[in-house]
């Protein structure tokens, strides 16, 4: 498996409160990553936060998006390279008899990060497919005017870590 040397190590925002639900095995992070669909991402302008979800790609090493070439999140991203993202796995209620004891049984990996705008037509092309793949099993083929139109966005993970419970 490829994956970010020690992910969770040096994590800037401290260690995990309740570190028994702490995901430490990088395999279990990476079949989270894989197997999620969305993917939320944070950014700043000014101080100012804004988050969108995406249909995303995780190779192993980074995580891909694709994005129209001009709007509010590209617009950000140019000025601002840092994100945080989240990628989350919902499985349900873990009843109690009392309301505040109900507990959600979760999966969650939350991670910093640089993105980078990918300019180069193969590695562009192999995400789109790749994100095609998670949905379909039909094969497609990406006009050039498509192409151009399309930013394909990497995020190099600088820090991961991932929390479970319930499991």
């Amino acid at each position: 498996m490829n994956s970010v040397a020690n992910p969770m190590a040096g994590h800037p925002h401290g260690e995990m409160r309740r570190d028994e639900r702490e995901i430490t095995d990088p395999q279990q992070i990476d079949a989270l990553l894989r197997g999620g669909r969305v993917m939320y991402i944070a950014l700043s302008q000014q101080n100012v936060p804004f988050m969108v979800p995406v249909f995303y790609v995780w190779n192993g090493t980074a995580l891909y998006f694709h994005s129209a070439r001009s709007g509010t999140k590209i617009r950000i991203l140019k000025e601002n390279s840092a994100v945080c993202f989240a990628v989350s796995q919902y499985e349900g209620v873990i009843e109690d008899d009392i309301a505040c004891d109900f507990e959600a049984r979760h999966r969650t990996v939350i991670g910093l990060g640089n993105a980078c705008f990918v300019d180069d037509d193969a590695e562009k092309l192999a995400m789109l497919h790749q994100l095609m793949g998670r949905f379909t099993d039909k094969k497609f083929t990406f006009p050039e005017a498509n192409l151009k139109a399309t930013q394909v966005i990497r995020i190099d993970i600088t820090s991961m870590k991932g929390k479970q419970h319930g499991f």
